[in-house]
């Protein structure tokens, strides 16, 4: 299944207004993490093992009494001082994230509570995708006319559901792509601009390999225990299956609207390992030097990464320059987003 839509030219445009991120303090290196995994085993891991697989020298981790929510509102304070706005100015607060404080009630009225804002407040998840997700539907509600501001956040928190005391290899293997996870957040404003904007979006959603992997507790199929409550999956099993998928979702937002890599300031794509994102330059071709390289420092921060890598060019982008969002999430869904600078 795919969809897709190009906004047409006309008055109303939506774009984003302000950015902001959030990470967390601790810093916890891929040596540290095998020496914990070690203790809590009792496996012999090899120095490096991780790094050498992943690439991933550092991430970052919250500490006791941070939350999902705590890394949201960082971001959002953040994005909302750059916007030159009010937590009051806003009237819709969507938290995108594949992570959240608790099952119910949505995390986006913590979050709320703690900003002090009265904007109508929901959750969107959609694994690695959910924050490209919470955007486009922002900027829907918007052109709609159901809002006029719009803050979208994300906190991100998967270190927690990282399996530090693997019982056996088979279990340690099972879980091995939690050990890419860092915690992070991000936040957006959205509102109308005279020019610019978000110019394009598109979607292609293959749910028949939802089971590929994901922390599938919490919900009525497993509603309680531990076991759940960990990161299962394959990593090269949701490499394969992306590889499968392949670069169509890119190659129709090219054919659409006639834009091409030069035509792109920056293209940030969503990060889970080194070796992966290699493989996603030689497969679709982007040119490196319009990449925003996170993963080696932050690992894969799960839908917070896009927003971090606008977060961190944002004061390098003029007027007219065009920014390329790629979201890749667990379910499976692939995402394109065009935003031009007002």
């Amino acid at each position: 299944m795919n969809s897709h839509q190009a906004v047409a030219d006309g008055p109303l445009r939506v774009g984003i207004t302000g950015v902001g991120s959030c990470l967390p303090e601790q810093v916890v290196d891929s040596e540290e993490l095998r020496l914990r995994v070690v203790a809590g085993s009792g496996m012999a891991l090899p120095a490096g093992v991780f790094e050498r697989a992943t690439g991933i020298l550092t991430r970052r981790a919250v500490r006791p009494g941070e939350y999902a929510s705590t890394l949201a509102v960082g971001a959002a304070r953040r994005a909302l001082h750059r916007a030159g706005l009010e937590p009051a100015d806003i009237d819709l607060l969507v938290f995108a994230s594949a992570t959240r404080d608790m099952v119910e009630p949505a995390t986006a009225h913590i979050v709320q509570a703690e900003l002090g804002s009265r904007a109508h407040a929901l959750d969107v998840t959609n694994a690695c995708n959910s924050f490209v997700n919470g955007v486009d539907l922002a900027r829907t509600m918007i052109l709609a006319g159901r809002a006029r501001r719009a803050l979208v956040v994300t906190g991100e928190t998967p270190s927690r559901a990282v399996r530090h005391d693997p019982a056996d290899p088979a279990q340690f293997r099972d879980g091995f792509a939690g050990y890419t996870f860092g915690d992070a957040g991000a936040a957006v404003v959205l509102e109308t601009v005279e020019r610019g904007g978000i110019l394009d979006v598109d979607s292609e959603t293959h749910s028949e390999h939802w089971p590929v992997g994901g922390i599938f507790g919490g919900g009525s199929r497993h509603p309680r225990g531990d076991e759940h409550t960990y990161f299962q999956g394959d990593g090269s099993e949701l490499r394969e299956v992306f590889e499968k998928v392949g670069t169509s979702v890119i190659d129709r937002m090219r054919h659409r609207t006639g834009l091409d890599w030069r035509h792109f300031r920056y293209v940030l794509v969503h990060q889970v390992t080194v070796p992966y994102l290699r493989r996603f330059v030689e497969i679709t071709g982007v040119p490196e030097d319009r990449l925003v390289v996170t993963v080696p420092e932050l690992g894969n921060i799960a839908s917070a990464t896009l927003g971090v890598q606008l977060d961190r060019v944002q004061g390098d982008l003029r007027s007219g320059d065009r920014v390329l969002f790629v979201g890749l999430g667990g379910g499976v869904s692939l995402m394109t987003m065009v935003w031009e600078k007002a």
